[in-house]
Protein backbone atom coordinates (compact mmCIF):
# COMPACT_ATOMS: atom_id res chain seq x y z
CA UNK A 1 0.00 0.00 0.00
CA UNK A 2 3.39 2.32 -0.24
CA UNK A 3 3.64 5.24 -2.38
CA UNK A 4 5.70 5.37 -5.15
CA UNK A 5 8.49 7.79 -5.64
CA UNK A 6 6.64 10.10 -7.91
CA UNK A 7 3.28 9.96 -5.21
CA UNK A 8 5.42 10.85 -2.78
CA UNK A 9 6.91 13.76 -4.83
CA UNK A 10 3.54 15.22 -5.23
CA UNK A 11 2.84 14.91 -1.55
CA UNK A 12 5.75 16.91 -0.81
CA UNK A 13 5.54 18.96 -3.64
CA UNK A 14 1.75 20.32 -2.31
CA UNK A 15 2.80 20.43 1.28
CA UNK A 16 5.78 22.62 0.65
CA UNK A 17 2.76 25.38 -0.39
CA UNK A 18 0.63 24.82 2.64
CA UNK A 19 3.47 25.00 4.93
CA UNK A 20 3.87 28.98 4.84
CA UNK A 21 0.30 29.12 5.52
CA UNK A 22 0.00 26.32 8.49
CA UNK A 23 -1.38 28.52 11.02
CA UNK A 24 -4.27 29.66 8.65
CA UNK A 25 -4.82 25.83 6.86
CA UNK A 26 -4.43 24.92 9.98
CA UNK A 27 -7.18 26.87 11.39
CA UNK A 28 -9.58 26.17 8.70
CA UNK A 29 -9.34 22.70 8.97
CA UNK A 30 -10.27 22.51 12.71
CA UNK A 31 -12.91 24.43 12.26
CA UNK A 32 -14.15 22.69 9.44
CA UNK A 33 -13.92 19.73 11.21
CA UNK A 34 -15.99 20.50 13.97
CA UNK A 35 -18.51 22.03 11.22
CA UNK A 36 -18.72 18.33 9.64
CA UNK A 37 -18.47 16.63 12.48
CA UNK A 38 -19.38 18.37 15.62
CA UNK A 39 -18.87 15.21 18.06
CA UNK A 40 -15.41 15.71 17.12
CA UNK A 41 -15.20 19.10 19.31
CA UNK A 42 -16.30 17.31 22.05
CA UNK A 43 -12.75 15.86 22.90
CA UNK A 44 -11.74 19.03 23.33
CA UNK A 45 -12.73 20.42 26.52
CA UNK A 46 -10.71 24.00 25.03
CA UNK A 47 -13.16 24.08 22.58
CA UNK A 48 -16.11 22.68 23.80
CA UNK A 49 -17.65 26.39 24.64
CA UNK A 50 -17.06 28.01 21.31
CA UNK A 51 -20.41 27.16 19.85
CA UNK A 52 -20.21 29.73 16.88
CA UNK A 53 -18.10 30.08 13.45
CA UNK A 54 -17.34 33.49 14.38
CA UNK A 55 -16.06 32.39 18.21
CA UNK A 56 -13.60 30.26 16.35
CA UNK A 57 -12.32 32.06 14.03
CA UNK A 58 -11.47 34.36 16.63
CA UNK A 59 -9.97 31.78 18.97
CA UNK A 60 -6.15 31.70 18.93
CA UNK A 61 -6.38 28.41 20.58
CA UNK A 62 -8.05 26.99 17.42
CA UNK A 63 -5.44 28.32 15.34
CA UNK A 64 -2.49 27.16 17.69
CA UNK A 65 -3.86 23.56 17.57
CA UNK A 66 -4.21 23.79 14.05
CA UNK A 67 -0.69 24.53 13.43
CA UNK A 68 0.00 22.10 15.82
CA UNK A 69 -1.38 19.23 13.46
CA UNK A 70 -0.60 20.36 10.44
CA UNK A 71 3.23 20.61 11.73
CA UNK A 72 3.17 17.08 12.92
CA UNK A 73 1.26 15.99 10.00
CA UNK A 74 3.93 17.33 8.12
CA UNK A 75 6.86 16.39 9.56
CA UNK A 76 5.13 12.59 9.39
CA UNK A 77 4.88 13.18 5.36
CA UNK A 78 8.20 14.53 5.00
CA UNK A 79 9.49 10.64 5.91
CA UNK A 80 7.82 9.01 3.23
CA UNK A 81 6.16 6.36 4.71
CA UNK A 82 9.61 5.83 7.23
CA UNK A 83 7.71 7.42 10.14
CA UNK A 84 8.41 5.52 13.17
CA UNK A 85 10.19 8.00 15.17
CA UNK A 86 7.53 11.01 14.30
CA UNK A 87 4.51 8.43 14.81
CA UNK A 88 5.16 7.12 18.32
CA UNK A 89 4.81 9.80 20.75
CA UNK A 90 1.45 10.63 18.58
CA UNK A 91 -0.11 7.45 18.43
CA UNK A 92 0.63 7.48 22.07
CA UNK A 93 -0.65 10.96 23.31
CA UNK A 94 -3.58 10.32 21.29
CA UNK A 95 -4.69 6.41 22.39
CA UNK A 96 -3.85 6.82 26.07
CA UNK A 97 -4.52 10.44 26.62
CA UNK A 98 -6.68 12.17 24.30
CA UNK A 99 -8.26 8.63 23.05
CA UNK A 100 -9.08 10.26 19.33
CA UNK A 101 -11.24 7.24 17.45
CA UNK A 102 -9.56 6.36 14.04
CA UNK A 103 -12.95 7.46 12.40
CA UNK A 104 -11.70 10.58 13.78
CA UNK A 105 -8.71 10.74 12.03
CA UNK A 106 -10.16 9.78 8.93
CA UNK A 107 -12.38 12.95 9.11
CA UNK A 108 -9.67 15.13 9.83
CA UNK A 109 -7.15 13.86 6.64
CA UNK A 110 -10.55 14.57 4.28
CA UNK A 111 -11.02 17.66 5.43
CA UNK A 112 -7.25 18.17 5.05
CA UNK A 113 -7.32 17.47 1.77
CA UNK A 114 -10.60 19.52 1.09
CA UNK A 115 -8.49 23.03 2.79
CA UNK A 116 -5.62 21.97 0.23
CA UNK A 117 -8.30 21.84 -2.64
CA UNK A 118 -9.69 24.59 -1.89
CA UNK A 119 -6.70 27.06 -1.03
CA UNK A 120 -4.50 25.15 -3.70
CA UNK A 121 -6.73 24.16 -6.71
CA UNK A 122 -3.96 25.31 -9.40
CA UNK A 123 -1.02 22.72 -7.63
CA UNK A 124 -3.39 19.88 -6.23
CA UNK A 125 -4.92 18.38 -9.11
CA UNK A 126 -6.58 15.04 -8.61
CA UNK A 127 -3.19 12.86 -9.11
CA UNK A 128 -1.78 15.29 -6.41
CA UNK A 129 -5.30 14.12 -4.05
CA UNK A 130 -5.17 10.97 -4.96
CA UNK A 131 -1.51 10.74 -3.71
CA UNK A 132 -2.22 12.82 -0.69
CA UNK A 133 -5.01 10.65 -0.17
CA UNK A 134 -2.58 7.83 -0.29
CA UNK A 135 -0.19 8.89 2.09
CA UNK A 136 -2.71 9.79 4.70
CA UNK A 137 -3.91 6.80 4.61
CA UNK A 138 -0.62 5.19 5.19
CA UNK A 139 -0.90 7.29 8.29
CA UNK A 140 -4.47 6.51 9.68
CA UNK A 141 -2.97 2.65 9.23
CA UNK A 142 0.05 3.09 10.76
CA UNK A 143 -1.89 5.21 13.85
CA UNK A 144 -4.53 2.28 14.26
CA UNK A 145 -1.91 -0.69 14.74
CA UNK A 146 0.12 1.81 16.98
CA UNK A 147 -3.25 1.84 18.74
CA UNK A 148 -3.29 -1.41 19.30
CA UNK A 149 0.02 -1.51 20.84
CA UNK A 150 -1.57 1.35 23.87
CA UNK A 151 -4.66 -1.03 24.00
CA UNK A 152 -6.87 1.25 22.61
CA UNK A 153 -8.93 0.01 19.63
CA UNK A 154 -9.99 3.01 18.71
Amino acid sequence: MGLSDQEWQKVIDIWGKVEPELPAHGQEVIIRLFQKHPETQEKFDKFKHLKSLDEMKSSEEIKKHGTTVLTALGKILKQKGHHDAELAPLAQSHATKHKIPVKYLEFICEVIVGVIAEKHSADFGSESQAAMRKALEVFRNDMASKYKEHGFQG
